[in-house]
């Protein structure tokens, strides 16, 4: 394939197709689970040369079918699913877009802006705010991950149950098709009845349907005021009531409700002890949520004192703080973030980003906490996340002295089919946010209906036919 790489190094320049070195910042997984081999990192600056660097592979493939080339689009690498490294077979190549970094509008009027897909997400946090409005996507890898990486998988975050996913904050897109063509579909329009929504193919594909060159973005006032509290709950169920409570006391100003157990937060305590965690030791579960006021500070401290009022009355809490400072803020914000971080820290685990009804949260997690623990005694349940639009990172740590490899290797099969058979018994999905990829692709064969993997393979089929975008991701063919 030298013949196509000396194509592509006249196309990006020579700089910008990487053979030789260490590639590992392209070619590891962020949870450094696997270790793939690229047959090039190529790092095109703009959409033409995304588009000549698709169509050279496309036709390169066409004379050479049987060559196993494809390609693999990547933003800022930091998925959670396997989805944007290469596999083993050295035949892959790497298409980075972190040099497509620029915000390329910003429509005040319109309340929009238009980002390429290498937008580091905080950069593009940040130009809204310094211009006096807010994007809220909002998610721990903020400073690494990308607006294109965030569209592919559809990502999540802190802010759904107020703002959406990412496919609920973007308006228009710019694609270059498997065929190496552009469409240019960045509208800023709220309205177009004209057809198929073709963004919503492309939103959460992660790459197997085209590479997402850059995106048009929904922007919102900045509000007058964002509070943070901090409460103990005495249980799951506890916490879906003081949700409720939560959205008739705050309505449309809850932008932000994080649910916490007690040995998530004992490893952040652990492996971070300059983080002064509060009210866990004496609770199974705390709560972080946060409201966003458009009237004023006073008004926002008002509605959230009155909540935690009637919650302690309720006794759906037991205790609760508020942040008097944005510093104080930030530090419970780092607490939940930092609690992956603490995971890592005590070795690996096994992770499971699920949803299920909020109705039904309570049940799943008494269920199956009980027959893990059942099943594997002495395991360590790490329960957190995203409470308030029914998506919970419902991890599994090995048991206190337990090599975390070993219990890895030896239980993770069984411990997926009992989490993910739960799921689905709860009408529930195996993947809130992080996505399927590899990682997930035969789970999704067996929890997704027969029907809609038909149509998902029909759509994949269609508009790549050569299998060129991202193969072995999502379906396999």
């Amino acid at each position: 394939m030298q013949a196509l790489l000396q194509q592509l190094e006249t196309l990006v320049g020579a700089a910008h197709v990487l053979t030789q070195g260490d590639l590992s910042a392209w070619t590891q997984d962020w949870r450094q689970r696997t270790h793939g081999r690229a047959l090039a990192v190529v790092r095109p600056a703009n959409t033409q040369e995304v588009a000549q660097v698709v169509k050279t592979c496309a036709d390169y493939l066409g004379a050479h079918p049987n060559c196993g080339l494809s390609i693999v689009p990547q933003g800022g690498n930091t998925g959670l699913v396997v989805g944007s490294t290469p596999d083993e077979t050295g035949l892959q190549i790497v298409l980075s877009l972190q040099r497509m970094n620029t915000v390329r509008q910003l429509d005040a009027a319109n309340l929009t802006l238009t980002a390429e897909a290498g937008c580091i997400l905080q950069n593009v946090q940040d130009a809204a705010r310094q211009a006096g409005f807010w994007f809220p996507l909002s998610l721990a890898a903020e400073g690494s991950c990308t607006v294109g990486g965030n569209l592919g998988t559809n990502a999540g975050g802190t802010q759904v149950l107020r703002f959406g996913n990412a496919r609920d904050l973007c308006l228009g897109l710019e694609v270059v098709t498997p065929q190496g063509e552009v469409w240019q579909g960045l509208s800023g329009l709220r309205k177009d009845n004209t057809g198929y929504d073709l963004k919503h193919l492309y939103i959460g594909a992660e790459g197997t349907l085209g590479i997402i060159t850059a995106a048009t973005l929904k922007l919102y006032p900045l509000p007058k005021a964002q509070l943070t509290a901090w409460a103990a709950v005495p249980s799951v169920q506890a916490a879906v009531e003081l949700l409720g409570l939560a959205h008739q006391h705050l309505s449309a100003s809850l932008t932000g409700f994080e649910l916490m157990g007690q040995f998530a937060l004992q490893l952040v305590s652990r492996h971070f002890s300059a983080l002064r965690v509060p009210l866990y030791q004496h609770t199974p579960f705390c709560v972080l949520l946060e409201a966003a006021d458009a009237e004023s500070e006073a008004h926002a401290r008002t509605q959230l004192e009155g909540l935690l009022e009637a919650a302690l009355h309720t006794a759906c809490v037991t205790d609760a703080v508020v942040a008097e400072s944005l510093s104080q803020a930030q530090t419970l914000w780092q607490i939940r973030e930092h609690i992956p971080l603490a995971q890592a820290a005590e070795g690996l685990n096994i992770k499971h980003d699920i949803s299920v009804p909020i109705s039904h949260m309570a049940a799943f997690v008494a269920g199956t906490d009980a027959a893990l623990v059942q099943a594997l005694p002495g395991v360590r349940l790490v329960n957190f996340g995203h409470l308030g639009d029914g998506n919970l990172h419902y991890n599994v740590q090995a048991p206190e002295g337990v090599d975390p490899a070993v219990f890895l290797k030896d239980h993770e099969p069984r411990v997926n089919s009992l989490v993910f058979d739960a799921v689905q018994a709860y009408g529930g999905s195996i993947s809130a946010e992080h996505g399927i990829c590899s990682l997930k692709m035969e789970h999704l064969a067996h929890y997704k209906s027969p029907v809609a993997l038909a149509a998902m393979r029909a759509i994949k089929q269609a508009l790549d036919p050569q299998n060129l975008m991202n193969p072995g991701r999502v379906l396999r063919r």
